[in-house]
């Protein structure tokens, strides 16, 4: 699901297996909701179909009614009237890599979507396991970002793609700074994705799928850092958290150090999980951060990190934590 803070619209995505995926959306919070009229959908007689809606991105101010819509198998996807209607982004369907792109355990889902507040025409996506692609006009062509970004599970440890980004976000207020939390790391660019830094050194555990920023200060982020158990019978692996500890670990400057928050969370027997949407952060100036497992847990700071509180539990599995005030 996502918040648009520009009209109060919410969109959610549903997959249903029999009816197929569409996006739904609601203008009074809720209340009421409609489809779309024409929803995310390859061409008639193609080879490709849209299996699954990961993720709806409301764009920035500078593109009002425009939203995105990222879909599996691996394909954005653009609305220019709210969500009426949805048109494909052709250019990075078609990239010529294409036909080597392989999916993670979740699929090949594309899951993050940034537009440039700063630059009209440039917007980033993340794709699982695939790597982060860039365009300067608008979505006709693409190219890869992903130079120093590892794939530990290849032989080529940096390749040009095929690293998996779990997720990818920027400061609002800081436009070509990219954060990602990716299966072998976390990373930050600070020149449009162009290239990358590791800032992982230090966390328990290099994996991991959340990632929260700070609304006011560009330079601070969160990640809940997880293990990811292998076994021929967990079906791709056992996620939950590190030590079985949850340990927000926050940055104050852009990840070069950090710290562990852990007032008010559970330091024991916390096998929980954490899923790519499940932090959000709102815009007061005491920031507060909400995190969602898939035990049904939600756990919210008010005060940037320092202290939590429970503010939910024996949820179903929590998916989708959204503010709709992302900084």
């Amino acid at each position: 699901m996502a918040y648009d803070p520009r009209d109060g619209s919410t969109y959610s995505a549903i997959n249903n297996p029999v009816f197929g995926a569409e996006v739904q959306h609601s203008r009074d919070l809720g209340k009421t909701w409609q489809q779309s009229k024409k929803n995310p959908k390859f061409p008639e007689g193609g080879k490709l179909s849209v299996n699954r809606i990961w993720h709806i991105e409301p764009s920035h101010e500078g593109e009002p009614g425009v939203i995105y819509a990222g879909a599996e198998p691996a394909s954005l996807f653009r609305s220019a009237d709210r969500g009426e209607t949805w048109d494909e982004v052709t250019g990075l369907t078609s990239h010529p890599s294409r036909d080597k792109w392989n999916p993670g355990n979740g699929g090949l889902c594309l899951h993050s979507i940034v537009a440039d507040t700063g630059t009209k025409g440039r917007m980033w996506v993340g794709i699982s396991s695939v790597g982060t692609f860039g365009t300067t006009d608008g979505g006709k062509s693409w190219t890869t970002h992903n130079k120093g970004v590892r794939a530990d599970y290849f032989p080529e440890r940096f390749p040009e793609f095929g690293q998996c980004v779990h997720h990818m976000m920027s400061p609002r207020t800081s436009p070509g700074t990219l954060y990602q939390q990716n299966h072998c790391g976390v990373y930050r660019s600070d020149n449009g994705g162009k290239e990358w830094v590791d800032i992982s050194a230090g966390l328990p555990s290099q994996f991991g799928f959340v990632l929260g920023l700070h609304s006011q200060d560009p330079k601070t982020l969160y990640v809940i850092p997880e293990d990811a158990v292998q076994g021929k019978d967990l079906g791709g692996g056992q996620r939950y958290l590190t030590d079985a500890k949850m340990r927000v670990f926050r940055s104050r400057d852009g990840g070069a150090n950090r710290e562990p928050l852990t007032k008010g969370l559970p330091q024991g027997n916390a096998y929980m999980h954490f899923m790519r949407e499940g932090m959000a952060t709102d815009a007061y100036e005491e920031c507060g951060i909400y995190a969602g497992s898939t035990t049904g847990q939600l756990y919210y700071s008010r005060n940037n990190g320092d202290s939590w509180e429970l503010l939910a539990e024996h949820l179903p599995p929590i998916l989708s934590v959204n503010t709709g005030m992302v900084g």
